[in-house]
């Protein structure tokens, strides 16, 4: 585990998101909340919550950091037929966020794809990625041109 001891303390905030494709009948199940384990997105939300704090006991090396806030918006997107799901993580400490914020996105994704098995296994999890990190030496944020490329702004 890298030594942060002599870093110091400082406000930290990462976002990250995660894309599930579900198809047009999943996407119609969800929105009627009509899928047989319950409340996809609001499972979802919570699933995603619970996995941030869980963090350091899931990725080897991982700092325990004590969090301030963790936020998951789970967002059903009928014409993609998708739920895009967002993260925004934010503490007080020595180490960023940003696993933290990447592991709420990817447990909430898992609880989708779990919740919705049953009906569909043509269901694919896709983008997972960092998308802000700040209060650290490298700050970073990722943004999306006009023409729909993906660009790194440090």
């Amino acid at each position: 585990m890298v030594d942060v001891g002599a870093k110091p303390s400082t406000t930290r905030l990462a976002r990250a998101e995660a894309t599930v494709q579900v198809g047009e009948k999943l996407t119609q199940l969800i929105a009627d909340n009509q899928v047989a384990k319950g409340d996809v997105v609001t499972v979802a939300q919570i699933a995603g919550i619970m996995g941030a704090k869980r963090t350091a006991e899931l990725i080897p090396l991982c700092h325990n950091i004590s969090l301030s806030s963790v936020k998951v918006q789970a967002t059903l997107l009928k014409t993609e037929q998708s739920v895009r799901l967002e993260a925004s993580v934010r503490c007080s400490g020595q180490t960023g966020v940003e696993m933290e914020a990447l592991t709420a996105v990817s447990v909430a994704a898992l609880t989708v794809y779990d919740m919705c098995k049953a009906v569909s296994h043509d269901i694919c999890i896709t983008n997972v990625r960092l998308l802000s990190k700040s209060g650290g030496k490298g700050d970073f944020q990722r943004e999306e041109s006009k023409n729909g490329i993906v660009t790194e702004v440090e």
